[in-house]
């Protein structure tokens, strides 16, 4: 049994102790029992794993790749450039990527991951790639799979048929991208199979929808209403929506009082649709953000991920939702002070509600003891300073600890320097 002690626990002011045992929180408060091993944790802020909700773990590091430059940085060239590079993806390139962009996460504090992987190939090479690293490292890390046809169910011949087999692989969610098929008919059918094949196999969905500045794509409508029909709206996630973020007043504001009905999920990407949103804007230029504040403000649950890491569409990315909840609050001018102190809430609790584990997440009694301990003693200061992460707990045992920083050489503002 261990005790950690002198915590500071996000969204429990109440509670100063951990009390765990068999990988399990068996107690939270003050004065607990004794344990056999006691950890001072000096008053930094305890808070659950972060949690990445978008990821594209097949696309790592192939923003090097020969004839992976995206000229004109769009999405649609993006996909483009991407057919190209993936034919020369094999089985071990594949895990050998998805590996080293899990470690990158993890290290930084990620414990679940939501990732898309292209199905948009007969072999479903990165498709059995992922599968088996998700079992591989099931104990250390909680990865789903979207089976996502990145070239689209319909404008790739049998598309659809890849997402089906990647289902039953074993793939947990069903993915689509109606914007980028052939017509808004062709886009609809997508979204109708999407769900079809949602219920047909149990799985949740995630759909990369209205990724543009059209202001004219509207698929969020349409899979609300099925979301809702269906009454599956909690199991379904709408990721980037760009568009809704340029859509009219009256048309955004009828929508949000149906996404409160439906309770669909939203899913951000604030560095990565910041870069390739607004392309041809010349000036006022859009930054490619859906509704964050407002989804906030009217409890339809939204958060962040990270996207992309070094691939055809994105040039950068490391992992890091520090860094990303840092970009989207400044971008959806979320930083008032009662925000301030509660925006953990879009890389944590939000993913994991998004994510459908609520059941295995957070810190509650009777939850695997899975937290992070931040360099920071509040919530506020770990927002306002970008908190490393000082260790990873999963099931009572460290992922990582980081030494105490310290200096060298300390600074001192009167030191004599001559």
């Amino acid at each position: 049994m261990k005790k950690f002690i002198n915590a500071n626990i996000y969204r429990n002011s109440d509670a100063t102790e951990i009390l765990v045992e068999n990988g399990v929180i068996r107690a939270l408060g003050t004065d607990l029992p004794p344990a056999e091993e006691t950890i001072d944790l000096k008053g930094r802020l305890v808070v659950p794993p972060y949690v990445d909700a978008h990821l594209h773990l097949d696309y790592v590091y192939t923003g090097g790749s020969k004839g992976a430059k995206n000229n004109t940085g769009t999405l649609f060239e993006g996909i483009a450039r991407w057919h190209d590079v993936k034919k020369n993806q094999s089985f071990e390139d594949a895990k050998e990527r998805a590996l080293k962009g899990i470690q990158e996460e993890v290290s930084k504090g990620v414990q679940f991951i939501r990732t898309h992987i292209d199905v948009c190939d007969p072999n479903l090479t990165g498709l059995k790639a992922m599968l088996e690293v998700r079992e591989q490292l099931k104990d250390n890390v909680t990865i789903q799979i979207v089976a996502f046809p990145q070239e689209g169910m319909y404008a790739y011949k049998g598309g659809d048929e890849l997402v089906e087999e990647a289902l039953k692989m074993g793939a947990d969610c069903v993915g689509s991208i109606p914007h980028f098929e052939w017509a808004r008919e062709i886009g609809e059918k997508s979204i109708h199979r999407t769900v079809e094949l949602a219920i047909k196999y149990d799985k949740l969905i995630d759909v990369h929808c209205d990724e543009t500045d059209d202001v004219m794509s509207r698929f969020v409508e349409l899979l609300n209403a099925l979301a809702m029909t269906e009454d599956i709206g909690t199991r379904t996630a709408a990721s980037h929506t760009c568009s809704f973020g340029s859509a009219d007043n009256a048309y955004a504001f009828r929508m949000m009082r149906l996404f409160q009905k439906s309770g669909l999920n939203f899913i951000a990407l604030p560095t990565e649709n910041a870069y390739l949103q607004g392309r041809q804007d010349t000036y006022p230029k859009r930054r490619g953000m859906t509704r964050v504040k407002e989804f906030w403000e009217s409890n339809i649950n939204v958060c962040f991920g990270q996207d992309s890491i070094n691939d055809p569409w994105y040039p950068v990315g490391n992992g890091n939702l520090m860094n990303i909840l840092d970009n989207g609050i400044h971008m959806a001018q979320t930083m008032s002070m009662d925000q301030l102190d509660t925006c953990l809430d879009l890389i944590t609790f939000n993913g994991a509600k998004t994510l459908n584990v609520e059941d295995q997440y957070g810190l509650d009694v009777g939850k695997p003891a899975n937290f992070l301990v931040l360099d920071a003693t509040s919530s506020f200061e770990a927002v306002r300073q970008r908190a490393d992460v000082l260790a990873s707990i999963r099931n009572g045992e460290y992922l990582f600890r980081k030494s105490e920083p310290s200096y060298d050489i300390e600074l001192d503002l009167f030191r004599k320097t001559r």
